[in-house]
């Protein structure tokens, strides 16, 4: 028997027929499935496809929700990519292309740095493991405004359902749906609060568990109504006088995945399509919805964005949108902008890309149980934003001490939602002494839901009203508002004309009891924190293990420590502030560190300011608690002494008290006051990327687009991995619009043989003067070579038991990848099959992990039917399917096999091959 077929790809890269899916757990280990290169894989992980279609697949023991942090694959440091869930809700797959991984590398599945597969979860507390929370410390003083006292205004609702829209990248229409909550009968035109939810299941089954994320929603189901979920945060806003509106974003939660910035612009375009409704509507009042029209008119040059999750990243790419107007062919929004963004408001935010909008005040919610953005990477809007522009505008974090991410939105909370919900924060493998439900730390969800409304509510009050009077909420001078009840919120801050003083980087030294760290190198001497010590939002990770131009200050002592004396390059000007602050981490669970601190000019006079305390946070393991706690010192005492605040040279630090530890991240001449925000004019870079196809031949040289608009000069940091390697190099680039800086040649080299595509990326980063859209792009070469037909001949397939049944797999020409495929063993429905008791057991152990006992059939080992997985590697043409059998002196009739190699078109719809056989006589 010789049968030729197209081997398209293996099994399981068919999203995602049962008949083609190996059970979980299934093959071994061991078994050529379950190996990438050199490495074996761990359980739950399998390798699938073949050329390329090879994937590497993770398999959950049950459904992961639908979430906002992409899931990502690691390998020991490296970020291996992020992988497309399957629509089982368990499965990832990653395309590999050329990956090769040597024995001993360490698999890991992360979601906003916390770890997903099981045996991750279990190393992970046992590095560290549950510390008691700290007692907590007595309640901050009140601040004499609460933003969330309701206003005089009674509140009106409605809702409007306007046609679809299209957006680039995305296959179907997005729906132009919001509902909307403003006062009835205030004076004039309004404020404007716009609420956009995050990514979250999409569709959901009344009277059922069932919870999917995909668009449009199939028949059965319903669309979830995540904007609803924002109604008390929009009553209390509507009472204070602002018109509020929560857009739905279902059609972009269930079509991102595919999307290089998971959605961010797409999310942006939503944004000023709904603004551009509006204003058309503030100018033809008549025009607009029925719910619009009860409410009280808009002022559109006064807007606050508020964005959850996923929706923070799409807001902050929409108020940058409207400052910095991205390339027309990735917009879903070209009219003018007719509307100013005051602020915006992030809770739990994505920042996948770290290109916060410098010239747009906001605050970003960080809620310290986060089971989702569990890493709080949405630290790096403030962060992100030191040195960038003029830093006018301020930058608040508030993280918010047992607030989980889901219950800020009431339809994402159980008993409060209409679909499904969940309590994101997990603790099954035992109680969290932080945020496990029940806990002193952990609040309910109407505590949150308040205090979420309550900060909003401030945030408001000073970004769009200008109140100066809320602004100590916000800015880490220590009070807390009444209407927040028992949730313990704590602030810091950059911009509003913090004058920079320390920023640890290349223009500073260290000396004496510290060293500059660095927030993300894989090297323990380098870095400031270990994964196995803790999570520092500060330190979240981006796309390259080794990241350039952040750094921290760590401080390390056994007793009252020698100074810590870090040194500027040049000296800085702290004239005209009132106080020194620093952002200080202090251990999760520790109290009372304390430091003196005390500055020098450059003429070497010395003045000592006074000491600081500064308090860890209530951590665990699962926590990201490692946070800049902001702590102040007047510098009256600098001028009584005759220090020179034109010309600080270095700041010293002092720890007093036994061992510890703590980090500087930055300190700032700070003074009273919230000013006027006037956008700089910055320059905007967008990255791009361009497909090719190999060719035949040659060597054709490409280069990744670039788009650098807006006005004057400014500096970025471009990334550049170097293919089928881990190393990344880096350098800062100045950039003017009309000019072609960023400038990165990739060579693409034509052959006649099947292989991957070929992906060469880049990726840049705001440093100064600039904003960044697209962070991440390149160029992607196409295999445009056919892949090699398969021919399957008999060797031995028909044999006396001891021998070994065998058949060659020949490619009609050599691969430059791995091909593979498989074969499936049926039922024998003529006569007695072969069994397990028949096959020799090592190979039982090698290919299942086990010797059934009692014997069964052979194509019945594994659920779903026996699969055979074949591999020709790189380079080669052939290889053998063997099936060992055993002697097992028993007087029998002669037993057989039946199997059938399965393939796959281009559509990935199964298509079966040839069936063949094999018999097997008794030796006797």
């Amino acid at each position: 028997m010789t049968t030729a077929v197209a081997l398209l790809a293996l099994t399981a890269v068919s999203p995602w027929q049962a008949a083609a899916q190996p059970a979980p757990g299934s093959p071994s280990p061991t078994a050529p499935g379950n190996r990438l290169g050199e490495l074996t894989l761990p359980e739950g992980w399998q390798v699938t496809g073949s050329g390329a279609g090879r994937q590497l697949v993770w398999t959950a023991p049950e459904r992961i929700p639908a979430g906002d942090a992409r899931v990502e694959f690691h390998a020991g440091d490296r970020l291996l990519g992020r992988p497309l869930a399957r629509p089982d809700g368990r499965s990832f797959a990653l395309p590999l292309g050329d990956v090769r991984l040597e024995e001993g590398t360490r698999l890991r599945v992360t979601a906003g740095g916390r770890r997903l597969d099981a045996a991750g979860h279990a190393d992970a507390t046992a590095e560290r493991p549950l510390a008691p929370a700290a007692v907590p410390p007595a309640p901050l003083p009140a601040n004499p405004v609460d933003p969330g006292v309701p206003g005089r205004y009674r509140t009106v609702s409605g809702e409007y359902a306007l046609d679809s829209v299209r957006l680039p990248g995305l296959p179907q229409p997005v729906e132009m749906r919001a509902t909307v909550v403003g006062p009835a009968g205030a004076p004039g035109r309004r404020p404007v609060a716009l609420f956009l939810h995050g990514r979250h299941d999409t569709c959901y089954t009344p009277g059922t568990e069932d919870v999917r994320i995909t668009w449009p929603c199939p028949a059965g189901t319903r669309p979830i109504p995540s904007e609803q979920g924002y109604l008390r945060a929009q009553r209390l806003l509507a009472s204070q006088g602002y018109v509020t509106v929560s857009v739905a974003a279902n059609g972009v939660n269930g079509q991102d995945e595919n999307l290089e910035d998971a959605g961010a612009q797409a999310r942006s375009s939503l944004v000023r399509l709904h603004l551009a409704r509006w204003a058309d509507w503030s100018a033809h009042r008549a025009s607009a919805p029925a719910a619009v029209r009860k409410t009280a008119p808009a002022d559109l040059s006064r807007v606050l964005l508020v964005g959850h999750s996923r929706g923070g990243e799409g807001v902050n790419r929409a108020a940058l949108d409207s400052l910095n107007p991205p390339p027309a062919a990735q917009d879903g929004y070209r009219g003018p902008v007719r509307w100013k963004i005051r602020g915006n408001v992030l809770i739990g935010p994505t920042v996948f890309g770290q290109n916060p909008a410098p010239d747009v005040p906001s605050t970003t919610l960080l809620p310290g149980c986060d089971g989702d953005v569990s890493d709080l990477q949405g630290q790096i809007y403030v962060d992100g934003t030191r040195g960038v522009s003029k830093g006018d505008a301020l930058h608040s974090a508030a993280y918010f001490v047992g607030a989980n991410h889901n219950f800020f939105n009431s339809e994402w909370t159980p008993g409060q939602a209409k679909a499904p919900a969940i309590d994101d924060f997990s603790s099954d493998d035992g109680v969290d002494p932080v945020c496990s439900p029940g806990t002193a730390t952990r609040l309910t969800a109407t505590q949150q839901q308040a205090a979420g409304a309550t900060y909003i509510a401030a945030s408001a009050r000073l970004f769009v009203g200008g109140d100066d009077a809320v602004r100590p909420l916000l800015d880490g001078t220590g009070r807390r508002a009444p209407s927040a009840g028992p949730a313990r919120v704590l602030t810091h801050a950059v911009g509003a004309r913090r004058t920079p003083a320390f920023l640890p980087g290349s223009s500073v030294t260290v000396s004496g009891g510290g060293r500059l760290c660095a927030q993300i190198d894989p090297d323990a001497a380098r870095a400031c924190l270990s994964p196995e010590e803790g999570w520092s939002p500060h330190f979240a990770y981006w796309e390259t293990s080794r990241e350039p131009g952040r750094d921290a200050v760590a401080m390390k002592w056994t007793g009252t420590g020698s100074p810590v004396v870090v040194r500027s390059a040049r000296p800085v000007s702290l004239a005209g502030a009132e106080s020194l602050a620093l952002r200080v981490i202090a251990p999760p669970n520790s109290t009372g560190t304390e430091l003196d601190v005390a500055v020098t000019d450059s003429s070497g006079r010395r003045a000592s300011l006074g000491r600081t305390r500064v308090d860890g946070l209530p951590g665990s393991p699962r926590t990201a608690a490692y946070w800049g706690r902001e702590v102040r010192v007047p510098l009256a005492a600098a001028a009584r002494a005759g220090v020179d605040l034109k010309r600080i040279g270095a700041l010293e630090l002092t720890p007093r008290g036994g061992a510890g530890r703590a980090w500087l991240m930055d300190a700032w001449g700070w003074r009273p006051g919230t000013p006027a925000v006037n956008p700089a004019p910055l320059t905007r870079v967008d990255m791009g990327r361009l497909t090719v196809t190999e060719g035949d031949s040659g060597v054709r040289t490409y280069r990744v687009p670039v788009t650098v608009s807006g006005q004057g000069s400014g500096q970025v940091r471009l990334f550049v991995p170097v293919p089928g390697t881990d190393e990344v190099t880096s350098r800062t680039v100045t950039v003017r619009p009309g000019r072609h800086d960023i400038d990165v040649p990739v060579e693409v080299r034509g052959n006649t043989r099947y292989g991957d595509d070929v992906r060469h990326d880049a990726f840049v980063k705001a440093v100064r003067g600039t904003v960044v859209g697209a962070h991440r792009g390149g160029v992607t070469a196409r295999n445009d070579d056919a892949m090699p037909t398969v021919r399957l001949t008999p060797v031995a397939d028909d044999v006396t038991e001891g021998s070994a049944l065998s058949w060659k797999v020949t490619l009609s020409a050599p691969a430059d990848v791995e091909i593979g495929g498989e074969i499936l063993l049926e039922p024998v429905t003529d006569g007695p099959e072969l069994s397990t008791a028949d096959v020799d057991r090592a190979w039982l152990e090698q290919w299942f992990g086990e010797v059934p006992d009692p014997a069964r059939p052979l194509s019945g080992v594994t659920e779903g039917g026996t699969r055979l997985w074949l591999s020709v590697p790189s380079g080669e043409t052939s290889t053998l399917v063997t099936v060992p059998t055993a002697r097992d002196g028993v007087a029998e009739p002669a037993e057989s096999l039946r199997a059938r190699l399965f393939t796959y078109d281009e559509k990935w719809e199964p298509v079966p091959g040839p069936e063949f056989a094999g018999r097997v006589r008794d030796a006797a």
